[in-house]
């Protein structure tokens, strides 16, 4: 039996930003993304979790390449597209689509929801005026939208409307890889499952690929077939959603999950919060070897020296001297 091939592989990925330039050549760099390194397989969801600032959005971005990529590879279906031309990375972005943030500031107001649905079809030249009429209809209603909300502006709408709008757009060029930015953090609570269970149904019809972006751990939980955890620029562990939730490695992901609010009452006051002290470092001025080193309460004298070796824990890829 052929062995699957993943659909993305990220590889020793780093992007920098200038943050100060000195005299006499010295610069100082924002270490955005620092080494990481990940797979994402066919009809999978890959979940990224961490605290705000920490790189996640920016990863995102790098690999659509929004933001150019300082140095690694990006290998999308054996093709690495880290450093192609825009002229030949055109061929690739109808394939990878992104779902952004803000429903609220993702839409172009002067448009209907029709245009900003057909906008990507015009673009790539795809089918005449009637099919791509009726690809917008079709769009519509595979997100749970009506046929006459096609001729209405974005302000009509509700958040969650509006994501869904978000959706269908991000749907028409038919992409087999989608990066979900945090599609759901900026609606009320009572929509976010209803936008889950969208992205899980069409993800289910379509045999999508996932890079799913969100803080609340148990959402992530819920749609990631495999998560990895993000702190400052760095993939500090990365395994089986189940495994990384229920059996956390790297002390940050302990941290994280320990901080995870519980819906039962009696369950959360037994629950044991491991509590972090100090503050995020710098990502101009970061450790010199874990990036974690500074807040952790198992470090160790060489966790301040070098950055630990990921190591192989049963399938679990964790960066932590505990393990080397």
């Amino acid at each position: 039996m052929e062995e699957k091939q993943p659909v993305l592989s990220v590889r020793h990925l780093k992007k920098y930003f200038v943050a100060k330039r000195h005299m006499f050549g010295a610069t100082e760099y924002v270490k955005a993304i620092d080494d990481v390194s990940f797979d994402i397989m066919p009809g999978e969801t890959v979940g990224l979790v961490g605290e705000s600032g920490c790189g996640k959005s920016t990863l995102a971005r790098t690999i659509i390449r929004i933001y150019e990529p300082g140095e690694g590879e990006i290998i999308y279906k054996n093709t690495d597209i880290a450093h192609l031309t825009n002229r030949k990375m055109r061929a690739y972005r109808n394939r990878m689509q992104m779902i952004f943030q803000d429903p609220y500031a993702s839409l172009n107001p002067r448009l209907t929801v029709s245009e900003i649905i057909a906008e990507p079809m015009e673009i790539y030249k795809l089918y005449s005026k009637k099919e791509r009429d009726e690809k917008v209809s079709s769009l519509l209603e595979m997100v749970g939208l009506k046929p006459d909300h096609a001729a209405r502006y974005p302000h009509e709408f509700s958040g969650g409307q509006r994501q869904r709008i978000g959706i269908a757009r991000t749907l028409a060029l038919d992409p087999d890889f989608i990066i979900c930015d945090e599609p759901i953090s900026a609606l009320d609570v009572s929509i976010q499952a209803q936008i889950i269970n969208l992205l899980e149904k069409i993800q289910d019809e379509k045999k999508l690929s996932y890079l799913f972006i969100a803080h609340d751990l148990t959402m992530v939980r819920h749609i990631s077939h495999k998560i990895g955890v993000m702190y400052l620029g760095h993939l500090v562990e990365f395994g089986e959603a189940e495994e990384v939730y229920q059996n956390p490695l790297h002390p940050y992901t302990q941290a994280l999950i320990s901080a995870a609010p519980i819906p039962d009452p009696v369950l959360s006051r037994k629950q044991q919060r491991i509590r972090l002290e100090g503050e995020v470092p710098s990502p101009i001025h970061t450790p010199s070897g874990c990036p974690f080193c500074l807040r952790c309460p198992e470090r160790r004298p060489e966790c301040s020296i070098e950055p630990p070796v990921v190591a192989n824990i049963n399938g679990q890829r964790v960066a932590c001297y505990k393990y080397v």
